[in-house]
């Protein structure tokens, strides 16, 4: 039985690791994307309804099948759960199993079915890669945005002393004049709506607003790009080496594997000797 067993799991851990198999997983995860925003277009897609219906039940079957493989594979159940995105996984395909055909939870099982387009980040390394990064990246860039809400904060209350005559809308308090900075600060028509008409009242206004963007525009946002940067670097670096340690691993093990090899010959060789002589 246990022999058995370890063949199906070698099996399965074979079917896993298969570039054919994850291209399959990857493809249903972009058609389960574009059922999901067919779905959307009710009219278009009235007379289609059962199909889609049964389409969106493939799918969940294919993804319970697929989790149910990967767990499979694994030497002990537990160590499926010890991996991040393997949860991540588990929850967005047990989530999808809520039926669609409820008309109390129909809302709630259309929302989860969205987040089953994130399995393609859990699905190709590059991507985790990526989302790791950012969430490491997140601690260093919180003290970036610190000091940027100290400078917005700054220059809003300078902002409403002296553009308040201008525009009450814009500058009537410091909350109004973050929410005209931050308009600034992206560039959404901010010189026609923000920086003309103060210009008409305060000639030298120009200086404020270019010196804000300076700030913000060049420099705070660079340093959130080293940030990242910085952090997708570390990560690359720390993938390759694990990816070294893991085949000088396999090399060794190797290597053990032939040196029992050839203790198991040399002892047959001296057992047939004894026989000989």
């Amino acid at each position: 039985m246990s022999a058995s067993f370890e063949t199906w799991r070698d099996r399965f851990e074979r079917l896993r690791s298969h570039k054919a198999f994850e291209l399959t997983v990857i493809t249903i995860i972009v058609v389960s994307a574009l059922l999901i925003g067919a779905k959307t277009y009710e009219e278009e897609v009235s007379r289609f309804q059962a199909a889609m219906l049964w389409l969106d039940v493939a799918v969940t079957v294919f993804f319970l099948v697929e989790i149910l493989i990967r767990m499979a594979a694994e030497k002990r159940l537990r160590d499926f759960f010890r991996k991040g995105w393997n949860i991540f996984d588990f929850l967005i395909v047990t989530a999808s199993l809520i039926p669609l055909d409820d008309s109390e939870m129909v809302l709630l099982a259309r929302l989860l079915r969205i987040f089953r387009v994130l399995r393609l980040v859990s699905m190709i390394p590059e991507l985790r890669m990526l989302i790791a990064a950012l969430f490491k990246s997140i601690p260093r860039m919180g003290y970036v945005v610190l000091l940027m809400f100290i400078i917005f904060y700054i220059y809003g209350a300078l902002g409403s002393f002296l553009f308040a005559s201008v525009d009450e809308k814009l500058w009537g308090n410091i909350s109004l004049a973050m929410l005209t900075l931050f308009q600034v600060a992206t560039f959404e028509s901010w010189a026609t709506a923000v920086l003309y008409p103060t210009m008409e009242h305060y000639p030298y206004a120009w200086i404020y607003f270019l010196t804000f963007i300076f700030l913000n525009a060049f420099i705070f946002l660079n340093m959130m790009i080293g940030i990242v940067l910085d952090v997708m670097q570390k990560e690359s670096l720390a993938i390759e080496l694990e990816t070294g340690e893991g085949e000088a691993a396999e090399l060794h093990g190797l290597r053990d594997d032939v040196r029992q090899m050839r203790d198991q010959l040399s002892r047959m060789e001296a057992l047939l000797d004894r026989q000989r002589s």
